[in-house]
């Protein structure tokens, strides 16, 4: 059985680096070296991110909220105005906003054929607490 958080692990969090990434270039004029090391990964995964070889599984700039939320993290990561604890919060909101919108389900249900995707609401119920 796989759990949620490995779901956002493969499947979430390559496509939001990326669209960050994408912001902090295009929007902010960066290097891929400079993103990449705001972001805490390699030059090479964000040639691969913007050659859309890597963070494909979903598209996440079709959501507007998921989409703001990318652009304003880029923005406050680009002024350098992100200490360890917000860009953590931050990557978490847009993780959290993913999963109760439902947008990590099917691509479970790809990874775990024994996930019940039309009775689970662990998601969303799991994000009231939080």
């Amino acid at each position: 059985m796989m759990l949620p958080c490995e779901v956002a692990v493969k499947i979430l969090i390559p496509p939001t680096r990326a669209a960050i990434a994408k912001e902090l270039i295009m929007r902010h004029g960066l290097k891929q070296a400079e993103a990449a090391r705001l972001l805490g990964v390699s030059q090479p995964a964000i040639s691969l991110y913007n050659r859309r070889m890597r963070g494909k599984a979903i598209n996440l700039e079709d959501d507007l909220e998921i989409r703001k939320l990318i652009v304003e993290f880029a923005d406050n990561l680009a002024r350098k105005s992100f200490s360890q604890r917000d860009y953590i919060l931050r990557f978490c909101e847009i993780c959290k906003k993913a999963r109760a919108k439902k947008l990590l389900c099917k691509m479970h249900k790809s990874l775990d054929s024994s996930f019940d995707v039309d009775n689970c609401d662990f998601c969303a119920e799991a994000l009231k607490c939080l």
